[in-house]
């Protein structure tokens, strides 16, 4: 069973950071296509970064690019997103699915940011 547990959410200032991390478990991780995906209240789901499964190409939404960085560490079956200059349009709940793009694949239950003085 393909299990992706998120953390690393919480409570940041404008400006501030946070890292992100996402346990996979459940499958082949370092032959998988990755991404993040952040749905805000009252909104759709937002796709934001993918990356690939040997994490040497990378993608981002025009949202977050020059922002966010994601990355993977396929020896510890983990995707990790380090946002800096957090903004408070980037709160939402943000959820690490398997795929570096689309809608499909299996997803994590997510983690709250929220960005707020």
């Amino acid at each position: 069973e393909v299990q992706l547990v998120e953390s690393g959410g919480g409570l940041v200032q404008p400006g501030g950071s946070l890292r992100l991390s996402c346990a996979a478990s459940g499958f082949t991780f370092g032959t998988s296509g990755m991404r993040w995906v952040r749905q805000a209240p009252g909104k759709g789901p937002e796709w934001i970064s993918g990356v690939d499964s040997g994490g040497g190409i990378k993608y981002y939404s025009n949202s977050v690019k020059g922002r966010f960085t994601i990355s993977r560490d396929n020896a510890k079956n983990t995707l990790y997103l380090q946002m800096n200059s957090l903004k408070p349009e980037d709160t939402a709940v943000y959820y690490c699915a398997t795929g570096a793009s689309g809608t499909g694949g299996s997803w994590g239950q997510g983690t709250q940011v929220t960005v707020s003085s």
